[in-house]
């Protein structure tokens, strides 16, 4: 069956069983054909969350489904392929976070929403990579605990530096691919050139970064500017997209090694079968998820908002 076979089919699909597609942007860029939102993991599960779907399919991993489940307890959440899993968020489980929280008790633990839904349980707040520092600030405390990842919780101490952030070891293997030398090397070969960094790239790339932010944030950087080349410092699939919108602008991925196989997981022609049999239901036990949920809200509460689960 040819791609324009699946699609044809999936769109098809969506239509009789009132199925909407999420697709993170780290993806395989053909799976956007059929996806009703591309984007970061918590902003997908908040927009499905407002949606009449009956179905949810994430093309994206685990914990993402998760929270998608978490956000909408009474919709099917479906994963296309259960190889799609999160090496950071594999990091550290119930017993692990339990443990890190006693080491440093009474301390406010702050967890990235890459993580499981028991480990979102077990936090005080969520933050995403584009909030982070805020989330962290809005405490009002002196110290406080971050997990999963060390990377994200040093650009919060080096933009925070009168609060002690105590992370977790935790990191994402993908960004850490990237070494300062591949920057200085991109730097040297295109002189008119901006560096985009994610921040779970470790804090010696940061620091070479002309803009640090979330994925979100740098497609959000790159509409607003106009620079004759844009390095880009995160998962391949970002640099598959900007070159498909952005027909005029040059982007050039900071090496060959900055792609994540976990998120490359999912195809078509998973997504056709996870449509048609509805199989790898992601379900997220009761109490785990509203413990989540209210550590996600609390997050949102700082702007205000809160998630409407439907």
């Amino acid at each position: 069956m040819t791609n324009s076979q699946l699609i044809e089919e999936i769109k098809a699909l969506k239509k009789e069983k009132n199925a909407i597609i999420l697709a993170h942007c780290y993806q395989n860029a053909e799976i956007d054909e059929v996806a009703d939102f591309v984007g970061d993991s918590l902003g997908l599960s908040k927009l499905a969350s407002k949606t009449d779907a009956d179905i949810i399919v994430f093309a994206g991993v685990y914990f993402m489904a998760e929270t998608a489940k978490i956000l909408s307890p009474n919709k099917k959440v479906l994963l296309p392929n259960l190889k799609s899993g999160c090496n950071m968020a594999d990091m550290i489980d119930l017993r692990m976070v339990k443990e890190f929280k006693a080491k440093h008790p009474d301390i406010p633990l702050v967890c990235y929403v890459n993580s499981t839904a028991e480990v979102k349980a077990e936090c005080d707040i969520c933050c995403t990579s584009a909030n982070a520092i805020e989330v962290v600030k809005s405490l009002g405390v002196n110290k406080v605990l971050f997990a999963p990842d060390c990377y994200l919780g040093s650009w919060v101490q080096y933009n925070l530096p009168d609060v002690e952030i105590i992370s977790y070891p935790g990191y994402c293997p993908t960004h850490l691919r990237i070494a300062p030398d591949d920057i200085i090397k991109m730097k040297e070969k295109y002189k008119n050139s901006v560096a985009l960094v994610h921040p779970e790239c470790r804090k010696e790339v940061v620091k070479l970064a002309d803009f640090t932010g979330s994925t979100t944030q740098i497609f959000d950087y790159i509409k607003k500017t106009d620079f004759e080349t844009y390095i880009i410092c995160t998962e391949k699939g970002v640099v598959d997209r900007l070159k498909r919108d952005y027909k005029t602008k040059n982007f050039v991925l900071v090496n060959d090694k900055v792609i994540c196989h976990n998120m490359k997981q999912n195809t078509l022609h998973d997504i056709l079968n996870s449509l048609k049999y509805e199989n790898y239901e992601v379900n997220v036990e009761e109490s785990v998820a509203k413990r989540a949920l209210k550590s996600i809200d609390k997050m949102i509460s700082i702007k205000g908002g809160k998630v409407s689960v439907n």
